[in-house]
């Protein structure tokens, strides 16, 4: 079984550079996409994520990732879904940005590594991305399948445990017919994975994202996710804002 990936822009951030680049680029304007992504194939109707739910939508930040910003309802009907008609939600992570349209998903599966429901429900005092409100209704609903480690969701369809930007940290690997993909778990851009010459030159072969909970395992996360597939998708890489499917 293979599928199409259909990254949709469904918010975005503006923020310092370094907030994707540990110890680099500090100082740096920069704006990243926030993505859902549909998964096209199968029998089941399948989501990475559900992105925001009132994204910023202005003129200047779709100029800056180089593709539209949509709300939830009209970014599915892209593809002529609504919301009720989501089967599967798969979570990279449970951070706001990345789970606020669950509830509207009332048939859905929603699963995600149990070490996120963790933090969601008993957030340190730094992980103030984690609010529970976003997940409440679903949990109460029974929609949600927590997972401890690699799971296989469906034919092409696996979720990997990579705990680079959090504990939970799920990737999900798909099998496209250009080969195996995987969508990042870890908020990180292109060159988190494929860094400059200036930090290569360091000896460093990736930068780990700039929000982490160990920077040496999430090294060791980013150097391991690009030899599970053949391409790598960066959780929040602007180039695919303005990209039908991925990779092309």
């Amino acid at each position: 079984m293979t599928y199409r990936i259909h990254p949709i822009v469904m918010g975005t951030k503006v923020f310092d550079k370094g907030m994707m680049t540990y110890q680099h680029d500090y100082g740096t304007p920069y704006t990243i996409p926030i993505y859902c992504w549909y998964l096209e194939g199968g029998e089941k109707k399948i989501l990475v994520d559900t992105g925001e739910m009132r994204p910023v939508v202005s003129e200047e930040r779709e100029k800056a990732i180089g593709g539209k910003i949509y709300g939830f309802e009209e970014g599915l009907a892209r593809y002529g879904l609504a919301p009720e008609d989501i089967d599967i939600i798969l979570h990279t992570h449970l951070h706001n940005d990345h789970c606020e349209n669950d509830a509207k998903c009332v048939n859905a599966k929603i699963y995600v590594h149990e070490k996120e429901l963790e933090r969601i429900h008993d957030p340190h005092p730094l992980d103030f991305r984690y609010l529970e409100d976003y997940i409440e209704e679903v949990e109460e609903n029974g929609q949600i399948v927590a997972l401890t480690g690699d799971t296989e969701i469906a034919p092409g369809i696996t979720m990997i445990h990579t705990p680079a930007h959090t504990e939970g940290g799920m990737s999900v690997r798909v099998d496209t017919d250009k080969g195996s993909v995987l969508i990042c778990g870890f908020c990180t851009i292109l060159e988190n994975l494929y860094p400059p010459k200036s930090v290569t030159a360091m000896e460093m072969e990736v930068i780990p994202p700039g929000t982490n909970v160990n920077p040496y395992l999430a090294y060791e996360t980013l150097v391991r996710a690009k030899t599970l597939v053949d391409h790598v998708l960066p959780l929040h890489e602007p180039k695919w804002a303005s990209m039908e499917t991925v990779p092309e």
